[in-house]
């Protein structure tokens, strides 16, 4: 064991790990979800860089030895490089303003760095608040990261789209020609091909994608320089412009300092529109996944126009039953996501005066948003709507006999004439272009043609 000491007294600390007493305090305040911020890796390696671009910094203005620089450097670049990826035990429920988060990840690399230099953990070279922390604050540090986190989530999330897309396309054009009734209030309309169903999922995944990339771009612009309201008190002159020079080497990001550290430490709208954003992006994608569902519906009493991949079976009790669980699945991502930006809102709102404090629940819905969405959407691809199949002859023939190709005779003589067609058509279940043909209204071949579903679907 070791002892370590803070403002609030000693405690003795396990020799084993890297983190200190802030860290233990954290641990014994917050045993909440049983997640940590380990479970967060993007954030780590943001933090770290973050760490690391101010010890060079520091540095540069005198604030640090060399000696101190080199270890603290080290360090890092170890964490960077995933050596200590047991160390950030702190719950991602935590209050203090994400406090808890900072000072874990200061501790392990003040105890790293003091081993490097003397071969034991401790802060007698190397102090998480001093040394680590040096021009720092949690205020600016943790949104700084959490910007640099959500840029590689919506990159991944970009990625994953785009594959998606391609998928949604290749379906585009092998059901470019295949005919279907549409609905409207859920009953029957004009025909469609299933091809035109899938170009609007396509082009709607094609414009989450633009806004991603968007938003992607207001990331990088960071508050890190503000240290605890803005004024950068803490920092000694000219830190801000050699940090973001820094930080940029270090991370390989284009980060840029914000137009005003006041508003960007107050305000997290810029959180709520990246929710939104997902939020948005799964009103499709739910809608889409219920569109599946209801078309594979059946197969015998259902819709029964498609066919999805079976995955599992459906029933515990009825032999041979198969249900739509991907889709289900997906839809499920989806209704928690909106629970998530409805946290993230309210978070949002609940900023008082200097500062947002309540960023770790911020932070903690929205990478739980971008987990969910890159891991399900893939699933949703390769076991559900890649492998869909149309069920050709039965979508024909509804299309045929759809009532609703009374919308032609209403164009050629009027709506009261159409209004008789449909009704005898109905009466007599036959179809439009049987009773057009035989009042004489038009040939066989002109209701052959004026009557072709596929003729209708495209009037360009």
């Amino acid at each position: 064991m070791r002892v370590e000491k803070d403002f609030l007294g000693e405690m003795e600390i396990s020799s084993n790990v890297y983190y200190g007493i802030q860290t233990m305090r954290s641990i014994e305040n917050f045993p909440i979800s049983g997640r940590s911020i380990e479970s967060y890796p993007y954030l780590i390696t943001s933090l770290a860089y973050i760490k690391k671009a101010a010890a060079l910094s520091n540095f540069e203005l005198g604030g640090l030895t060399a000696s101190v620089k080199d270890a603290i450097v080290m360090a890092v670049d170890e964490i960077i490089d995933g050596k200590f990826k047991s160390q950030f035990p702190v719950d991602i429920y935590q209050g203090g303003g994400g406090l808890s988060t900072n000072m874990n990840m200061n501790e392990v690399i003040a105890n790293r760095a003091n081993e490097l230099l003397t071969g034991k953990k401790g802060y007698t070279h190397v102090h998480p608040n001093i040394h680590v922390n040096m021009s720092q604050s949690t205020n600016d540090v943790l949104p700084s990261a959490m910007g640099m986190s959500l840029f590689y989530h919506i990159g991944d999330l970009i990625s994953c789209l785009t594959q998606f897309k391609e998928t949604l396309h290749q379906k585009e054009e092998e059901f470019q020609l295949v005919v279907k009734v549409s609905r409207t209030c859920l009953q029957d309309a004009l025909p469609i091909t299933f091809g035109q169903q899938f170009s609007a999922y396509r082009s709607f995944i094609s414009r989450q994608i633009n806004e991603l990339n968007r938003l992607q771009e207001d990331c990088l612009q960071l508050v890190i320089g503000a240290t605890a309201v803005g004024t950068g008190l803490g920092s000694p002159v000219g830190y801000v412009d050699v940090m973001y020079l820094h930080l940029s080497e270090v991370s390989g990001l284009n980060v840029a300092k914000v137009d005003n550290y006041f508003d960007g430490l107050q305000h997290t709208d810029g959180y709520v529109r990246i929710s939104g954003c997902l939020k948005g992006l799964c009103t499709g994608l739910s809608k889409m996944a219920s569109d599946i569902r209801l078309l594979a519906s059946g197969p015998l009493a259902g819709l029964g126009e498609i066919e999805i991949p079976s995955v599992q079976p459906g029933s515990s009790i009825m032999p041979g039953k198969i249900n739509p669980c991907i889709p289900e699945m997906m839809m499920q991502v989806c209704f928690d996501i909106y629970g998530m930006d409805q946290t993230i809102s309210i978070a949002a709102d609940r900023g008082e005066l200097e500062l947002n404090i309540w960023e770790a629940i911020i932070m903690k819905n929205l990478f739980d948003q971008f987990s969910l969405l890159t891991a399900s959407i893939p699933i949703f691809q390769e076991k559900c709507v890649s492998g869909i199949l149309v069920k050709k002859e039965i979508n024909q023939h509804r299309a045929e006999s759809s009532f609703a190709l009374s919308v032609v005779i209403s164009n050629l003589f009027g709506y009261e004439i159409a209004n008789e067609v449909v009704a005898e058509a109905q009466k007599r279940k036959q179809t439009i272009k049987h009773i057009v043909v035989e009042r004489g209204l038009l040939s066989a071949e002109e209701a052959e043609k004026s009557l072709n579903p596929i003729n209708l679907t495209n009037r360009e």
